[in-house]
Formats: structure tokens, sequence, C-alpha cells
């Protein structure tokens, strides 16, 4: 399947019913997908009016207890920022999906990964997201069911990031079972229920609402310690440690096999979290690498959380391309082949 569509039928298994939206390229086909399945299984799809519109209505669908999602593409999740901040300031669980484009502004409609900074620091106030970094189609629509269950479990938003690349190839998938629910939520607001609740983000008191911000932190450094995934490969005698997500991952690993087969000890580590940052992974491979390599399609955005992670143990450099443009495995063998030149 399409990677967009393979996460449309991702979402459905993991009992999704509504899903609010508007069409931006290059996550389109997740909207179209969704528009024709939902009427077939009883479910509920809006094209909104904008962006702005599609966040709020996942709000109340959230707040009422079901499983909402929306989709979107780099621009559009800039207009969804202050509906996040509200679901995570309301305690609400929801599925954002960024499939990635160039930017800044309207930038252009390949792939890129420079929207780290707005997946991982969100938007207004002190909040966190659950924040997923597939690298191929079917971990792609495995980590739907992972970020719907860990949102509920957690009552917080999550956000899978992907990009122009996964969301447009095709690979081959293994899709889950259907009809998942969810369960309960006693804390959803139900019209006419006996027990009346109020879900919100607006406290007038200050104390009351740094209580409440305290109280959150404390679950999220809990998060912290418990949810942290990265897959690590070649690493415990790597000499040059590569760090890299998503699409660069794949294209890293690349590097990564040819350097060995050159001779050179090279690794990766790939966060599949990004938020909570795989800081374990990278701290231990820290104390025998002798250097790592950041690899994005950015200008350098995920390369400070990995300057945060090592702590100065080891040098941190990195490598990217921006504007839609790809690197190449060949262009990331250089660059560690420059690193070890100059050890």
């Amino acid at each position: 399947m399409k990677g967009n569509e393979a996460l449309a039928e991702a979402a459905i298994s993991a009992g999704c019913r509504h899903f609010f939206g508007y069409p931006i390229t290059p996550q389109t086909e997740v909207a179209a997908y969704m528009s024709k399945k939902m009427p077939k299984i009883g479910g509920v799809y809006l094209q909104a009016e904008s962006e702005v519109s599609a966040i709020n209505m996942v709000l109340g669908a959230a707040a009422a207890g079901a499983r909402a999602m929306t989709s979107s593409s780099s621009p559009g999740i800039s207009l969804k920022a202050e509906g996040i901040s509200y679901l995570a300031g309301s305690d609400l669980p929801a599925l954002i999906v960024n499939v990635q484009r160039a930017g800044p502004g309207l930038g252009g409609i390949q792939p890129s990964q420079s929207d780290y900074w707005q997946a991982t620091r969100p938007g207004h106030g002190d909040f966190h997201l659950l924040v997923f970094a597939p690298s191929t189609v079917q971990e792609m629509v495995d980590l739907v069911a992972v970020a719907f269950d860990l949102g509920d479990k957690y009552r917080m938003p999550a956000m899978i990031l992907s990009d122009g690349m996964l969301g447009q190839m095709m690979e081959p998938v293994v899709l889950p079972e259907k009809n998942k629910t969810g369960g309960s939520k006693p804390w959803a607001f139900s019209p006419g229920g006996e027990t009346k609740k109020i879900i919100n983000s607006l406290y007038i008191t200050p104390p009351e609402l740094e209580a409440l911000i305290r109280e959150r932190f404390v679950k999220y450094d809990k998060i912290r310690k418990e949810e942290q995934r990265a897959e690590e490969y070649l690493v415990d005698d790597a000499d040059t440690v590569i760090v890299a997500y998503g699409a660069s991952a794949r294209i890293s690993r690349s590097a990564v096999d040819m350097a060995r087969k050159s001779g050179i000890k090279a690794g990766l580590i790939r966060p599949i979290t990004l938020w909570p940052y795989p800081d374990d992974s990278v701290n231990k491979a820290a104390k025998t690498a002798k250097r790592f390599l950041c690899v994005e399609m950015s200008m350098g955005q995920m390369v400070d959380d990995v300057r945060l992670a090592v702590n100065g143990k080891r040098d941190v450099h990195f490598f990217g391309r921006t504007g839609g443009m790809i690197p190449t495995p060949q262009e990331v063998l250089q660059k560690i082949r420059e690193l070890e030149g100059s050890k």
C-alpha cells in the first residue's frame, strides 16, 4: 500500500471513527481514503473549512471519548497549533499526522524533516506531545495503534511525524486486526449523563493552573522513563554513530552498510520516539563511540537533542539537505569518511 493510505487504514483498524481534515499535498491521500471508507463503516468524515476548524472538531470528538484524528502537512500543522495546545491543556488524547513538506512558508511539496522543532516544541504553554517517527510503511501502520493506545493511557495528544517520501512510497504491509475501541473513558463528557464532566483548558486562578501543569509534568517524567523507543544498528563497536530518523534513517542505514564494507566501523541509532527522546540509547553509545553524526533533511534540528543527550562526552557533527532535497547514501558515506580522516 501507499504510505498515506496504509496509515489511514491502520487508524480505522485502531478504532478511529472520526476524521476531520483539510487537503494539502503531500498528505491528501489520507483524507481521500478516509472520505471513502468512513461512511461505509459508520464513521464520520468531515472536510472542514480550514485546518483551524478541523483540529477543534477533533477536540470536540476527543472530549466525548471518541478516537479521533486529523492529518495535514507542514503549513497546515502550523494552523492547527493552537488547537493542539488546547488538546494538551484539556488532557485529551487524539492523533495528529504530519506528512512533512519543504518550508518555510508554502515552500515546496517535496519531502522534508524541517518540522522536528514544531513537533517536539509544539506550541504555546508548558506541554508535550507523544511524537513517533516511522521509517517504513509497515512501521507507520504499527505506530498508529501505539499512538492511539499511549495517547489514551496518558490522556495526551500524539503525533505521527511522517514525510512526503514515506507518505507517497508503496511497500508491502501486514495490516492489524480491526475493531479496536480504545476502552472506556470515564473522564469523557457525555451529554445527558448523570455526572457533569467539564473538559476545559482555561483556568483563571494562577495557583490552580500551576498545580495542574506541575501534575502533568510528573506524568511527563514517567513517560520519559518508560516510553523511549529506538532501534540500534551495529552500534556496539562503532567509531562513528549516525543518529537519524524516518526517511533519513533508511538512507543512513545504507551508508552504514557501505562504510562497513570499506572497513569503517559505523553504526546507526534510529529514534522511533522523538518525544520522549531516546536519550538512553545515545548515552549508552557515547561510552564507546568516538563521534556522532546527525543526518536530517533539514538545516539541523534534531541535532540539538543529540547534543543534549551526548552532554559533551563526544563531538556531534551534522549533515543535512534541505528545501526538499534528499541526501544520498553516498553523500552520507563521504561525510563519514571525512570525519574518520580528521581523527
